[in-house]
């Protein structure tokens, strides 16, 4: 009985812990709203919590109707993690600002290629990616939907 009622506290703590994280969960691309260059017919991006960091990953079908993928996996300490499927970048480096915002630098080889910012909307239901490139991509804002 003891070792079932430690084991549930366990569980309730890990799942207020998981919760606690807005980023958490399954977004759809809102292609109106968006304005990447080149928009993607649609994009799923799925973030879960992964032992002590995160795991974004992102399912797309092109404006050509090519599906790709990509994944990204580290923590939110300004530390530079591999992004796979990506030809503009090949690192993220992410700091948590607050709960519903992160910051970002994008590297290629080693060096500076962009700037982003990542924020969940008070009310939970969207998250706006906004990044500057330094390449013809420039500026682009992609704007997702909680489902």
């Amino acid at each position: 009985m003891r070792k079932a009622m430690l084991f549930l506290a366990v569980f309730v703590v890990a799942g207020s812990l998981w919760a606690a994280d807005s980023f958490v969960g399954t977004w759809k691309l809102n292609v109106a709203k968006s304005n990447a260059n080149p928009n993607p017919k649609s994009q799923i991006l799925k973030i879960a919590a992964q032992d002590s960091g995160f795991r974004w990953a992102f399912d797309t079908v092109d404006a050509d109707g090519k599906a790709t993928g990509g994944v990204w996996s580290g923590k939110y300490d300004g530390k530079d993690y591999s992004l796979t499927e990506n030809s503009d970048f090949d690192t993220v480096a992410t700091k948590k600002i607050n709960s519903n915002t992160l910051d970002s630098v994008m590297k290629k080889g080693g060096k500076v290629v962009g700037t982003g910012q990542e924020v969940v909307s008070k009310d939970g239901k969207t998250l706006t990616l906004t990044s500057k490139l330094t390449n013809a991509q420039g500026q682009s804002v992609s704007v997702y939907d909680k489902q």
